[in-house]
């Protein structure tokens, strides 16, 4: 059975343990004509891959116990796959989300790294000096390199660690594997979504 995740920027697959992904403004060369059981965020992908492929979209079959209102279809898969953690996923935004005892008490977004550096080269030129991602948290910084780079990550991960609060954490995205280190009471999982969308299916008797 193939899955799919549309993101904003890249189409995820998953098919019998093998994950990849594809950019998501071209069309995907899957070399398959069965069902494409996808989830998207990104509507001008899912209406191309709709032109070529047989898609099956399942965002209705998402059961979470959520009071949260305009929770992302990609969130929420994520979420169904765990009962209790944290689940940070470190893409363009970075979103944190809080499960308790199979239910989702709630979870935000900030900006990813890239946008946050964005906004440090837009206030001033001086500002544009590239990132030290070895900068030392533990201490102020002394040059203005190692003062951005500590303004990029000392947000985020406070913001981490205040949601987290001694729960076990789970990182996916571009930048989970990097943020990672940062936190001993955590794991890797770039396949979160599709273990939540497996649940899904299971529960609709189609996995």
């Amino acid at each position: 059975m193939l899955l799919c995740d549309i993101g904003n920027s890249f189409y995820h697959f998953y098919k019998n343990g093998a994950f990849w992904k594809e950019e998501a403004y071209k069309l995907p060369n899957l070399k398959t004509k069965e069902p494409v059981y996808t989830i998207s965020v990104n509507d001008k992908a899912l209406k191309r891959l709709k032109e070529y492929y047989e898609v099956i979209e399942i965002a209705e079959f998402c059961s979470l116990n959520t009071g949260y209102v305009g929770l992302g279809v990609d969130r929420a898969f994520a979420c169904m796959a765990i009962d209790d953690g944290v689940i940070v996923d470190a893409g363009t935004a970075i979103t944190i989300d809080v499960m308790q005892g199979g239910s989702h008490l709630g979870g935000f977004v900030i900006p990813g790294f890239a946008a946050l550096k964005g906004a440090f080269d837009s206030i001033s030129d001086k500002l544009d000096v590239g990132v030290n991602f070895g900068v030392s948290l533990d201490m102020l910084p002394q040059n203005t390199k190692d003062a951005v780079s500590f303004g990029l990550l000392y947000p985020v991960i406070s913001s981490i660690e205040s949601a987290s609060r001694g729960k076990f954490i789970h990182f996916t995205g571009g930048d989970g594997q990097f943020l990672s280190r940062f936190f001993d009471n955590s794991i890797v999982d770039e396949l979160l979504v599709f273990k939540g969308m497996q649940k899904a299916l299971k529960r609709e008797g189609i996995w």
